[in-house]
């Protein structure tokens, strides 16, 4: 690769629902990246139930990112390093907000690496207003019918609304 080829970031996840911590951290990695492609993973890599369909999130993503002609979603299956040599990408962007991330993405890391010795993996902390944000708990306030509106762009909470979520702000 040559310094005239884009750089190509992918962010993989499960973006179950897209947050506003999510969209920081895609947008922020334009600073240093050509493009971001945000990847949903087919199979979560963690033990997690989704709450909207793959399609649905893809969806979501692409309405949400629909402004910025320089990050791609799309889905993905397998393994990460797989799909990034299939994008031409050497670099993952992954997201920390606490110190209690860092030991599960660490070894996430350390695994890549060993698959592909080429493949390098940048963390972001997120805005300090977004470090306690994860989908879980967004989808745990939408669920017992708290008010999400601050947590995700209109058109996820749009998302919600359509599945009869009544939460005070909804």
């Amino acid at each position: 690769m040559t310094r005239l080829d884009p750089m190509v970031a992918i962010y993989p996840g499960s973006f179950d629902p897209v947050t506003v911590g999510h969209e920081d951290i895609a947008r922020r990695a334009l600073r240093f990246a050509d493009q971001v492609v945000v990847a949903v993973a087919h199979t979560p890599t963690q033990a997690k139930r989704s709450y909207f369909s793959l399609e649905e999130r893809l969806e979501m993503l692409e309405e949400v990112f629909a402004d910025d002609e320089r990050i791609e979603c799309t889905s993905f299956d397998g393994l990460l390093v797989d799909f990034a040599r299939s994008r031409e990408s050497r670099f993952v962007i992954r997201g920390l907000r606490a110190v209690s991330d860092f030991e599960y993405e660490f070894q996430m890391a350390q695994m890549n690496r060993e698959l592909w010795n080429e493949f390098e993996t940048m963390f972001l902390v997120p805005n300090v207003d977004f470090s306690f944000l994860s989908a879980s708990l967004v989808r745990e306030v939408a669920r017992l019918g708290g008010d999400i509106s601050s947590f995700v762009s209109p058109s996820v909470l749009r998302r919600f609304q359509a599945q009869g979520l009544e939460g005070e702000g909804l």
